[in-house]
């Protein structure tokens, strides 16, 4: 067993893929033609995008999407990055939400949180022990 991807319940995969685009430099893998499905090139595992209607097509009963959600849903995407400051201003520019900014944590790593224009909680973080 392996992890292959995750799948982000989004109104508009093309918008997603974009902001995650313009505001973290993830290059885009693919779109579907259809529109209801797109990969970001995240390395070894995928960070995918499905449309609502798209989910809903597969679970009818129905979701909490995080874009009708007034709070961040109870899971978080984690970009690694070098520099969080830069990272953390960069998301912003393009759009994002700020919820905790750029702080050091006892542990040593540095981290702060965002909210995308999807609802997607994002965390911007230093690697762990570096």
């Amino acid at each position: 067993m392996k992890f292959g991807y995750t799948i982000l319940y989004v109104p508009d995969v093309a918008a997603s893929l974009a902001f995650f685009e313009k505001a973290f430099g993830l290059g885009r893998r693919f779109l579907a033609e259809t529109g209801d499905y797109g990969e970001l090139d995240t390395g070894a595992t995928a960070l995918s995008f499905a449309s609502q209607e798209l989910a809903l097509s597969h679970h009818p009963a129905g979701y909490v999407f995080a874009s009708g959600s007034e709070k961040p849903l109870g899971v978080e995407i984690a970009l690694v990055t070098g520099d969080v400051e830069a990272a953390h201003a960069r998301a912003l520019t393009a759009g994002a939400t700020e919820l905790t900014p750029p702080k050091a944590m006892p542990w040593g790593q540095m981290v702060s949180f965002v909210r995308c224009p999807d609802g997607t909680l994002v965390e911007l973080c230093t690697p762990v022990g570096g």
